[in-house]
């Protein structure tokens, strides 16, 4: 069947990790259009804080304190939203945590938490929204699994993590191909970002020497808002935040030996700051993280957005103008000889 989604305007909209980075942002900007919001996290404070904010600005929002890798917390988002707004329409699972260290140093534990987080809170959450967008009698719905560039392929230092987004991509992936199948009226997206400017850093646990961070070009949390505020209104399969996202994936289908060779040389230097690391203790893999902070402590050159998500906006004009610059060059390189 043919999807159609609502105007952000009049939709509600589910986000989880919503406390902070990626998820603050979103829930900001998507108040600021005129959504409804049932916000999910772990830090009350910060959500309580979040709610009141945008409420003064004449905002709709509740939230739900949870921890979604819980799946009886995931499936309270759900009826919360339900019992407060009558069902939601775009269902955001952003949630995620991350592990610096190398494979043989990470602990078990450390791991399967991560993959509850990661991996198993996007699947409950799945599963909460596609019931809901199947069971109301009309109208299609957005489910959007924000991933990562690490899902596509996999680097030093942050190995649990890059398994859990590859795992989360392969479950989108399925699950998209099975409810087109079967003609749900679900459109399901995934959100590929590359390097961002959030507190995910700081959030961190890490086994390094060094403050986990990100060194290079990184990408704002509002260009990522972006892509998942566009694929809440219009169908998209994938939406990859910033040029470098897609340039790994391609690079490491097209020559995956290169792609080893060159994270070999670039994962270790460019994952760590110059500071010490803080007590592997002071993260948010167990308990919930510091809330209302947009940006992370980054060390790099942060782009004030991505031209590659405006084009993935627009793809029919981008193609346009690439073939034309195309025929142009190729115009005065045979005019020239």
């Amino acid at each position: 069947m043919a999807i159609s989604l609502k105007p952000l305007r009049n939709q509600v909209v589910v986000i989880t990790g919503a406390s902070s980075g990626i998820g603050l942002v979103t829930a900001r900007m998507a108040a600021k259009q005129g959504a409804k919001l049932v916000l999910a996290a772990r830090n009350e404070d910060a959500l309580r804080q979040l709610v009141d904010e945008i409420r003064a600005k004449g905002g709709q929002a509740i939230y739900v304190v949870a921890d979604v890798g819980q799946e009886e917390d995931v499936n309270r988002i759900a009826e919360r939203a339900i019992a407060e707004f009558g069902g939601f329409d775009t269902w955001v699972n952003n949630a995620g945590v991350s592990i610096f260290g190398r494979c043989m140093d990470v602990s078990i534990p450390d791991m399967k938490r991560m993959f509850d987080t990661n991996f198993w809170g996007v699947v409950y959450g799945s599963r909460a929204a596609v019931n809901h967008f199947k069971q109301r009698k009309s109208g299609s719905g957005a489910l959007i699994n924000v991933g990562s560039f690490l899902g596509d392929r996999a680097v030093a230092v942050q190995s649990t993590y890059s398994a859990s987004k590859h795992a989360l991509h392969g479950w989108t992936d399925a699950l998209r191909t099975e409810l087109e199948a079967e003609g749900a009226p679900v459109s399901v997206t995934l959100i590929h970002p590359g390097r961002i400017d959030t507190p995910y850093n700081e959030h961190a646990r890490s086994y390094m020497p060094k403050q986990p961070a990100h060194r290079g070009m990184i990408y704002p949390p509002e260009a990522v808002t972006e892509a998942i505020l566009y694929a809440a209104e219009h169908p998209k399969r994938d939406m990859f935040v910033g040029f470098q996202a897609k340039a790994l994936a391609v690079l490491a289908g097209i020559s995956p030996r290169l792609t080893d060779k060159l994270i070999e040389l670039w994962a270790f230097p460019s994952q760590q700051s110059d500071r010490p690391s803080r007590d592997r203790e002071d993260s948010a893999l167990y308990r919930a993280g510091y809330g209302m902070h947009e940006r992370g402590t980054h060390q790099g050159w942060i782009r004030s957005g991505s031209l590659y998500v405006k084009a993935e906006k627009h793809p029919v004009t981008t193609t346009i103008i690439v073939v034309g610059l195309g025929t142009l060059i190729w115009w005065f390189t045979s005019f020239a000889v």
